[in-house]
């Protein structure tokens, strides 16, 4: 961790309840950071326990107006936006072939559409000197298993949108990179059917911590990153190098 890299800094962490969530958002208040916890589920008590400079924002990204409530709250109570680390996810394990619309509008909403509704935060709050957008994807983006296809293809596009956001940001100094997670200690990786039955095989080995994750999610956004942009980062111990 290094001590003041993000002093005087604010940033909004989604899905910061959750376990790379709220490791993004403590490793950025370490550094210094003002921190805005947005997350559907019970974000005040992390703000609580890191005391000073955080707040709790009930948020559910995929609604367009609470999110622009939040950037709003966040201007009010820090008067400037730096940081955006999309983070906010969830996962359903279904067939292909009996995939509902609504499944797949729920993941997309969720994935996808919060991403770029807090991308659009972005243009809008960030000052001339910029800013560093984080989008978290996965592994599943580029190599993924049966039963997730919504999940899938919603990480597959957030590495779409981070290139798009690179491009367009470029002359404003907003730069976005994504981050792969692979397997990490979290309970999405423990509740997955796919894990517990056993169709998916995880090396001990291969399981990373998400203080992992935000180390790198804590690079890419701040200025020792700063002429890198438009890429992905993949965080998984080297599972995907494997043959």
């Amino acid at each position: 961790m290094i001590a003041g890299r993000f002093e005087g800094r604010v940033a909004i962490v989604t899905g910061a309840a959750g376990g790379i969530g709220s490791a993004v958002a403590r490793r950025l208040h370490g550094e210094g950071a003002s921190v805005v916890l947005a997350d559907r589920t019970a974000p005040e008590a992390l703000a609580a326990e890191l005391g000073a400079r955080a707040i709790g924002i009930p948020c559910d990204v995929g609604d367009e107006a609470a999110v622009e409530a939040c950037a709003h709250e966040a201007m009010r109570e820090f008067g400037r936006i730096d940081v955006i680390v999309n983070n906010a996810a969830i996962m359903t394990f279904t067939p292909l072939a009996e995939c509902t619309a609504d499944e797949w509008l729920a993941v997309l909403r969720v994935n996808l559409l919060g991403a770029a509704f807090f991308t659009r935060q972005a243009f809008r709050h960030m000052g001339s000197a910029g800013g560093a957008i984080v989008n978290v994807a996965s592994i599943h983006a580029l190599a993924t298993s049966a039963e997730t296809a919504p999940y899938a293809a919603s990480k597959a596009a957030l590495l779409s949108l981070t290139r798009s956001t690179a491009i367009e940001g470029r002359d404003r100094r907003i730069r976005a990179n994504a981050v792969l997670p692979g397997a990490i200690d979290t309970p999405m990786l423990w509740d997955n059917p796919n894990v517990k039955s056993g169709a998916e095989t995880i090396d001990l080995s291969d399981v990373g911590a998400p203080a992992d994750v935000a180390a790198a999610v804590a690079y890419l956004a701040s200025e020792d990153a700063a002429f890198v942009t438009g890429t992905t980062l993949t965080v998984d111990g080297g599972r995907m190098a494997s043959l």
